[in-house]
């Protein structure tokens, strides 16, 4: 499948610009995604329709808590990253190209994955995650496209380093993003990423104004991300810019990788969430099982709205439309009962 979003340059080189890598390649070889090729001065998307991991998950897995919570979505997932995390949990998909994987894989077409997710009667929809579904725009954009024929919803799992036209045409079939905002600090993203963080705050920032459904995740990582005077800035911002009501998700970090640093002490989520609460109306504590964390109140009144053990939802005080039975505050603008 030709890939869309580049321009040729001379001696067959074309320049890719979907991210904000905006990678120019030369004949033969591909971007830093390790996907997406130049062939003959054409760019080509190499992973289209290859699916390495697919199934019924909850909704909550994303980690979305406020997007029809307690629903389930049909999830899939391809090859390649436009990213270089040295912490990534899904790396033998993510830091691979088509030719260099050994895992079984298979080809689907949009229809076909449409149809998927349309045949289990709970299901909602499909979840472009796993590895980064920006490097498999073209297959994304064609089967969320087929997902909504269906009255279905779409919804991205991201690391959000696109460049904002690609982004703008997105948001005609996405409903939801959960976006991974890995650090507030540009130092990190290119030590550890090998990317920079500016790109992500105007993805962000897109996102809330195009007024989808967003949440951040936060992956907490020992003496690298973990600072609380940088992560209050951090918390700050998103407040300032993308709304108060903004999920966040802290998500407890395991050495993996190519990153050995031990597993984040759970009292420093706790002492984050306290922060992050300053400015936020819900902030969660993800990769970790605790009494406190999960669950959902209401920010006015402080009802018990959605208790969480895992994965297993239980709904409480709420109206049929997504409100606190209390007091009436809309807390769920997705909502199914």
């Amino acid at each position: 499948m030709e890939a869309l979003y580049y321009t040729k340059k001379e001696d067959q080189k074309i320049q890719c610009e979907l991210c904000p890598h905006n990678c120019i390649i030369k004949n033969k070889e591909t971007g830093i995604c390790n996907v997406r090729k130049n062939t003959d001065g054409k760019l080509f998307s190499t992973n289209y329709g290859l699916v390495s991991s697919m199934g019924f998950d909850p909704i909550e897995k994303k980690p979305l808590y406020h997007f029809y919570p307690g629903e389930e979505i049909l999830s899939i997932g391809s090859l390649g990253c436009n990213l270089k995390c040295q912490f990534c949990q899904n790396w033998q998909i993510s830091q691979t190209s088509v030719e260099n994987f050994r895992r079984e894989s298979e080809i689907f077409s949009p229809e076909q994955i449409a149809q998927i997710a349309q045949s289990k009667q709970s299901n909602i929809g499909a979840a472009y995650t796993y590895n980064e579904p920006i490097i498999f725009y073209e297959f994304m954009l064609h089967t969320a496209e087929k997902v909504k024929e269906n009255n279905q919803q779409n919804v991205m799992v991201t690391n959000g380093f696109i460049n904002s036209k690609p982004l703008h045409n997105l948001h005609q079939v996405i409903d939801a993003y959960s976006v991974d905002l890995k650090a507030f600090n540009n130092d990190f993203f290119v030590k550890y990423t090998k990317s920079q963080l500016e790109p992500v705050k105007q993805t962000l920032i897109n996102i809330a104004n195009a007024g989808k459904h967003l949440e951040i995740t936060n992956l907490i990582i020992p003496t690298l991300n973990d600072n609380p005077d940088e992560f209050e800035q951090m918390v700050k911002w998103i407040a300032q810019n993308t709304g108060k009501t903004t999920v966040l998700h802290l998500s407890r970090y395991y050495p993996t990788y190519q990153l050995n640093i031990e597993a984040t002490p759970i009292n420093t989520l706790i002492e984050l969430k306290k922060i992050a609460e300053n400015y936020l109306s819900y902030v969660y504590l993800g990769n970790i099982n605790l009494p406190e964390g999960n669950n959902t109140y209401c920010p006015d009144c402080g009802e018990l709205l959605i208790s969480r053990k895992g994965y297993m939802v239980k709904k409480h005080s709420l109206t049929t439309d997504g409100k606190c039975l209390k007091c009436g505050k809309t807390i769920f603008k997705y909502y199914k009962e």
